[in-house]
């Protein structure tokens, strides 16, 4: 089976869990050919260069989305009014949040670009700029669209082609020869898989272990223009509900990311959790050692950021070191934000003074900040088994890694109530009430009063890891996913037999030439070439081919 694997700005450059389980799919699945469409978002995410792939990876495709594009197209007079009609629909569905004219704007172009090339500079022309504050002058529009001025239309639309531009992408010649398109995220990265399927009939199945919408309103500035917000915003819910109405299959890796879904608009029949995998190996030793680690210790692991609240957690401490002098509270950063990170230091330096035991021994802090990767803890499983207690303080979460990490380790766990966390637990850990940190201390002091129910905690959280999150059962649920979406039979406009074609009729190479390219014309006195010599696709397609010319770099594995 041929499987087009669509991401944004992760495998196969990212590393990390949130970007290796794609990996760790691959890698499971050696029978199937996967073939890799990658949208980077940073030109150093690309210079520090791929992972290692496997051979079963056939192709790679990358396109960046932040670097200028121009495709060099210009569009005639007719093409311009299609252009401006259907981009009209587009914007009026963003505006108005109406689904059928975003949905009928957002293939018209694409149909456009596929006819006629790219679109790059359409979409950052006057024409489009006219065009969205045309929408959001009109009736239905909301108070933030209507204080829009010309800055903040120039803005958008220059994020909008951004976001647009994978409809400009040479990829769908090979997108509508594989089997199924399998998005790695929600929001752009899956986009291809949608035209696939609008065009070739390729079923789509998109997995979020975080949902990308969510993280849209997460990461934007407070310093953003509320007008570009709140279109962006719009822009992002239509394009979320856009793709799950039609994808085949939806696979959330909870039912927090799940009930996101089904808020858009998700139909809960093509809805299946899918939990994420890890490597359960890295944590064997210290899970099956409960005895390791001090059991005065607190352990906290992760990025240190404001979402994980470490200021409560620091007061939490001190209401856990005024009933227990002994405790001690180390934090393991695996990345940082340096502002936030010099306020707790100076925090835990207020709340504790460094102490000593007499006149002539040197002055320690119970609170540390350290790293992984040094001598105390040169892995994640080391920085876990530092203690018999791991807190995970955040006052926003989607999936918890560090928390599925700690319960590999046979860890009691003590968290707040936020994202998916209780669905991690269930019931393996406590649970606490979000920027409470008195709730918070009062659970560490149960835990470091009574080892033998820490000890049972952390049995119950490894045996449950074990059942749910690891990368055997991820990769099985995914195997059958792949034979359920073909089993259920092409949707294509030619409907072909699966597997009727043996994978060595078909050479990975270049897709068939743009529709709007002229042939090569033969120079006088020599022969015209061949009919074959542009470079194609050996499969047979199923319709037309969206062409566009924007670069896309290609390699053959």
């Amino acid at each position: 089976m041929r499987i087009g694997l669509l991401t944004e700005g992760g495998y196969p450059y990212a590393t990390g869990e949130a970007g290796l389980w794609c990996d760790r799919l691959v890698r499971g699945l050696p029978q199937h050919e996967f073939e890799l469409y990658a949208l980077s978002r940073s030109a150093e995410q690309e210079e520090r260069g791929s992972v290692p792939l496997p051979g079963n990876v056939t192709r790679v495709r990358t396109a960046s989305l932040w670097a200028p594009a121009d495709d060099g197209r210009g569009y005639s007079r007719r093409e311009r009014r299609r252009f401006a009609d259907c981009f009209g629909d587009l914007v009026r569905g963003i505006c108005a949040g109406e689904a059928a004219p975003f949905a009928a704007g957002l293939y018209g172009l694409a149909e456009l670009a596929r006819e006629h090339g790219g679109m790059c500079a359409a979409l950052r022309s006057e024409t489009a700029v006219r065009g969205v504050e045309a929408g959001c002058r009109a009736p239905g529009a909301g108070r933030a669209l209507r204080a829009a001025r010309v800055p903040d239309l120039l803005e958008f639309v220059d994020e909008l082609e951004r976001a647009l531009r994978p409809l400009s992408l040479d990829w769908y010649g090979a997108l509508g020869a594989t089997d199924v398109c399998h998005a790695a995220g929600g929001g752009i990265a899956a986009l291809p898989g949608l035209l696939a399927k609008r065009f070739f009939g390729v079923p789509l199945l998109v997995t979020e272990y975080g949902v990308r919408l969510r993280a849209h309103y997460l990461e934007h500035s407070p310093d953003e223009r509320p007008a570009v917000r709140a279109l962006l915003a719009a822009f992002h819910i239509r394009l979320a509900a856009e793709i799950y109405a039609r994808a085949d299959l939806l696979t959330p890796g909870n039912a927090h990311a799940r009930r996101w879904q089904e808020r858009c608009g998700a139909a809960r029949e093509r809805v299946r959790t899918v939990y994420p995998g890890m490597e359960a190996d890295r944590f064997a030793t210290v899970g099956e050692d409960p005895d390791r680690g001090d059991p005065d210790t607190l352990v906290w692991v992760g990025r240190i950021e404001p979402a994980k609240d470490l200021v409560a957690l620091l007061h939490a401490f001190a209401e856990v070191r005024r009933a227990l002098p002994r405790a001690r509270l180390r934090i393991f950063a695996t990345s940082a934000a340096p502002d936030y990170l010099a306020g707790c230091r100076s925090l835990a330096a207020q709340l504790f003074p460094d102490e000593a035991a007499d006149a002539i021994t040197m002055g320690e802090n119970p609170v540390t900040f350290e790293g992984i990767g040094g001598p105390d803890a040169p892995s994640p499983a080391d920085a876990y088994g530092a203690g018999r207690v791991v807190l995970l303080s955040s006052v926003i979460e989607g999936f918890p890694l560090t928390l599925a990490e700690a319960m590999f380790c046979g860890r009691a766990t003590v968290s707040t109530d936020v994202g998916a966390v209780c669905e991690v637990i269930g019931g393996t850990g406590l649970v606490v009430p979000p920027r409470n940190p008195k709730a918070l201390a009062d659970a560490c002091l149960s835990l470091l009063r009574d080892p033998e129910r820490a000890r049972r905690l952390g049995a119950a959280a490894r045996a449950r890891a074990l059942e749910l999150f690891t990368v055997e059962q991820n990769v099985a649920a995914f195997r059958d996913i792949y034979l359920l979406l073909l089993a259920q039979g092409p949707a294509r406009p030619e409907a072909g037999v699966p597997f009727a074609q043996p994978p060595e009729a078909r050479v990975p190479g270049h897709w068939t030439t743009p529709t709007w390219a002229a042939a090569p014309e033969a120079a006088p006195g020599e022969p015209a070439p061949p009919p074959d010599s542009a470079p194609c696709d050996p499969v047979p397609l199923a319709g037309p081919v969206p062409a566009g010319p924007v670069p896309a770099t290609e390699a053959a594995a």
